[in-house]
């Protein structure tokens, strides 16, 4: 294409070579036959011409550059007459302006964090060298998985390490909170625990002192630190690092080595880090544990192919031997079929890729339908305007103006008003962005993303402006400048009248009007539903008054044969704080985004289970009812028989025809073996209805529940989780930290609200929900402003006919009739129009939705009937004002 620009322009310039060449003959000639008129000879005439004219070629040059500059005072000319025009109709111009600003705004805002989530490279060295190693397929759930990003055990490191061909270098690192300060008034805070190769690899200098380094991961013990910006500047007030500057953590004194550049937030994008320590390697690691993430730089010439074909050739072996033990020869077996890959990783790794990457892109699609009803919105405003200017254009066209000049003219209107849409587009877009990404946050964790304005956004917003403009300036454009000038200048100050044709392309844009309005009406009530689907969902628990925590209490030195006693005399303490009406332990805290499942075998089937283990008062504590048999006692210890309660969907999987009544009371259960856990056979003693475990969104799943009392001692550890009942769960909540404060100093208390976890859970609906609901407003208002705009221009043109027809008699309540059943076309072939649309797009969004499907008949009527209502509303003033026309006023004008 660029060459055949090339081409073209060629040949424009030795056309118009040509041309000027001919001119400058002519000239030429003139000034020879003066001279010789003057008494010259036609050689000395010739001579004085040539002297006087001087150079043909820089004559011409001469020439070009005259017309190149009255090219450019001509297009200015036009500029100041747009802005002229757009100062004489001030109204218009805030309207379309501000239109588009919100059009363009909520597009670019939208893409600026599609683009900091999705596009956005690491502020790292070279970062398209950088990949990560997984295990290709995931682990499929085997083992404990610390994260969304851990796909390493400490031995596969270890492993890697040792066997890295492919890379210059790799590390290792994970998430993992970090309790700043003394116990006593500790707060949690966002660690980061690498490997001493992490900052080399990744190029990362130093903002003060030093980071860490191989030579730090001699000890396992915590005594280095190293901080973030944001966190040295808001925490430790920005002081200079010296080989003295501590910090107490986990209770320990630690030496800061230095601060990493502000740039640098970590490698998971959405998230930052605020201090980093060092790793190690303990003497007998967890191998089913995965906890690590792992990256290394490629070698040059080393492709992200090559390197997963060097892994998946290294796999068998490392796999092997680092198998682990105490699983069954099934789960050894699957173990050892993983196979590493390497993975382009130069963006960093995001939960928020794979929870809101279809929620933004759907986002940005429904912006776009706005920012398209806006342009027919805007399209028709200016056909009217031009309309009301046919008179003008005509005068302009007689004086000897071209339909290019006049086409020019248009377009540089329209192109003024997009550039001026998207200049305060681009502002808006900046507090939209900072909107999006605090929706994304919840009551507490925030979202920290790097929403700056980068080369991509400005090249969008500008792509935006660009199509906008051609959009809706170019049809009036075009019918301005094809205006026939005599049939314009007969039409006097009332505008070209025509017939019912000339108001077709108005009616057609109205209706793609309605027709989008519909699919994002449509939109918004499906996710607004939706929403309150998972809002109101039961979970088959008590949701108000409850308050979960979590007590650590590691640094208290309790005694292993005093552990349980312990725990039970916690719960019971916690029970008798005032306000609390029951409490109970249990190790998963349910729909808390942990899990932990259990391989199961019974008479009926085999496969895998969520458990749960819990003291004798949790059932009442969450509200949940037995179905059959007993609840647990203080009686059921290790030293008892063993016992479960299950749900139904654990009887309808695993037991058959024993889930009916209390059939399933005293069928076994055996628990096959992992680290931690020993092989075990439970007796069910009890049965209760589904409950949601982890998720709102998903199917009740086959869940047991153990006494936490039989919880294996080779899984117990410092800590546990406790639920609590009560009426005031903010009062309670306060109770039981003074409470916990004033007996333990050393331990760590943190507590939340249960109900407003679960809707923190729902952070995805409710910004759908939202944003969807405020576009589907915006173009409900829309509609209102164009299907108004064009039945007034409408009747203003037809004013003679209606004025006409109340002579001769018309009932105003026919007028309005007239007028109503115009607008009722056009809603009716919008409605249509828009329902096949919304069911296409629906498809897309199905995935999105919770009991509801995308062809919902609700929604669509009750989108249907808004839209009516929205019509009606906007068709109203303009059919009474019709209705009360003076037919005198409206004939004496004709």
């Amino acid at each position: 294409m660029a060459i055949f620009g090339r081409i073209l322009g060629l040949f424009r310039r030795s056309r118009l070579d040509r041309e000027i060449d001919a001119e400058l003959r002519e000239h030429m000639q003139m000034c020879i036959d003066d001279n010789v008129a003057n008494g010259m000879s036609r050689r000395e005439a010739e001579r004085a011409a040539r002297l006087q004219f001087g150079s043909p070629t820089v004559a011409r040059e001469r020439v070009h550059a005259e017309d190149a500059a009255l090219g450019l005072d001509s297009v200015l000319r036009d500029v100041r007459y747009a802005v002229r025009g757009l100062k004489n109709s001030p109204g218009f111009a805030i309207v379309a302006i501000l239109t588009l600003a919100l059009g363009i705004g909520a597009n670019t805002a939208i893409f600026q964090l599609l683009d900091a989530v999705q596009l956005r490279s690491l502020p790292i060295q070279k970062p398209d060298e950088l990949s990560e190693l997984r295990i290709a397929g995931g682990s499929g759930g085997f083992g404990t998985i610390d994260s969304a990003y851990s796909y390493f055990t400490v031995p596969m490191w270890q492993e890697v390490r040792r066997h890295h061909d492919p890379f210059t270098g790799v590390f290792a690192w994970r998430e993992n909170g970090m309790l700043l300060g003394e116990p006593s008034e500790s707060r949690r805070i966002d660690g980061l625990e690498v490997s001493g190769e992490f900052f080399n690899v990744l190029g990362i200098a130093p903002w003060q002192g030093r980071l860490i380094e191989p030579q730090d991961e001699s000890s396992c013990e915590l005594s280095k630190v190293v901080a973030s910006y944001g966190f040295w500047k808001s925490q430790m007030s920005g002081i200079p690092i010296t080989s003295g500057t501590t910090l107490v953590v986990e209770g320990i004194t630690v030496q800061v080595l230095g601060v990493t550049p502000p740039s640098f937030f970590g490698m998971v994008v959405g998230d930052h880090f605020d201090l980093a320590y060092p790793t190690c390697t303990p003497p007998h690691p967890r191998r089913e544990a995965f906890v690590f993430s792992v990256m290394g730089r490629l070698k040059p010439g080393w492709s992200q192919a090559r390197a997963s074909a060097y892994l998946a050739a290294l796999s068998p072996g490392l796999f092997e031997n680092t198998a682990p033990t105490d699983y069954s020869s099934n789960e050894i077996k699957r173990y050892k079929s993983f196979r590493l890959e390497a993975t382009a990783a130069g963006s960093g790794v995001s939960y928020l890729r794979k929870e809101y990457d279809s929620s933004l892109r759907l986002l940005l699609a429904i912006s776009g339908l706005v920012l398209l009803i806006a342009c027919a919105n805007l399209a028709n405003l200016m056909l009217a305007r031009a309309s009301v200017r046919q008179r003008e254009i005509a005068i302009r066209m007689a004086l000897g103006a071209s339909r290019g000049r006049l086409l020019r003219q248009m377009f540089i209107e329209s192109g003024l008003l997009a550039l001026l849409g998207a200049a305060l587009g681009m502002a808006l877009a900046q507090p939209l962005s900072r909107l999006l990404v605090a929706s994304l946050g919840t009551s507490h964790d925030t979202v920290h993303l790097d929403i700056s304005t980068d080369w991509r956004v400005l090249l969008f917003a500008a792509c935006v402006a660009v199509v906008t403009c051609v959009v809706f300036g170019t049809l009036p454009a075009l019918r301005s400048a094809g205006a026939d000038p005599m049939t314009s200048m007969k039409s006097g100050e009332r505008g070209t009248t025509g017939g019912r044709e000339r108001f077709s392309v108005q009616r057609m844009m109205v209706v793609v009007q309605i027709a989008v309005s519909m699919v994002l009406l449509v939109g918004a009530l499906l996710f607004v539903r939706s929403y309150r689907n998972l809002v109101t969902l039961d979970p088959g628990m008590r949701e108000s008054g409850i308050s979960y925590g979590f007590f650590g209490f590691s640094s208290m030195n309790i005694k292993p044969e005093n552990d349980a006693v312990f725990k039970d005399r916690l719960v019971e303490e916690v029970r008798s704080v005032p306000g609390v009406q029951n409490a109970a332990a249990t190790t998963n805290i349910p729909l808390g985004g942990s899990t932990w499942s259990h391989m199961v075998r019974t008479s009926a089937g085999e496969g895998s289970s969520r458990f749960s283990y819990v003291s004798s008062t949790y059932f009442a504590t969450m509200g949940i009812p037995l179905l059959t048999g007993r609840n647990f006692t203080n009686h059921d210890t290790n030293d008892s028989a063993l016992v479960v309660i299950v749900n139904e969907s654990f009887l309808k999987r695993y037991l058959g025809s024993a889930q009916t009544s209390g059939k399933a009371i005293g069928q076994m259960v055996r628990v096959m073996p992992e680290p931690g856990y020993p092989e075990r056979v439970y007796q069910i003693v009890g049965t209760m209805p589904d409950t949601k475990y982890n998720d709102l969104r998903l199917e009740a799943e086959p869940q047991a529940f153990v006494p936490i009392e039989q919880l294996p001692v080779t899984a117990q550890g410092a800590g546990m989780g406790i639920m609590v009942a009560s009426g005031d769960s903010a009062a309670t909540m306060d109770a039981i930290r003074r409470t916990m404060q004033a007996k333990y100093p050393q331990m760590i208390v943190q507590l939340f609200d249960f109900e407003q976890g679960i809707h923190d859970g729902l952070v995805r609906e409710r910004m759908l929900a939202m944003l969807s609901g405020i576009f589907g407003v915006l173009a409900a208002v829309l509609v209102v402003v164009g299907l108004y705009g064009v039945l007034s221009y409408l009747l203003a043109q037809r004013r003679n006919e209606i004025g006409i027809r109340i002579a001769l008699g018309a009932r105003r309540v026919q007028v309005v009739r007239l007028v109503l059943r115009d607008s009722m076309g056009m809603l009716l072939v919008g409605v249509v129009l828009g329902t096949g649309l919304a069911l296409a797009a629906g498809r897309g969004a199905g995935a999105l939705l919770f009991g509801l499907k995308a062809w919902d008949p609700v929604t669509l009527g009750y989108a249907a009937v808004l839209l009516a209502v929205v019509a009606l509303l906007a068709s109203w003033i303009p059919a009474h004002r019709a209705a009360n026309l003076d037919p005198v006023d409206a004939l004496r004008t004709e």
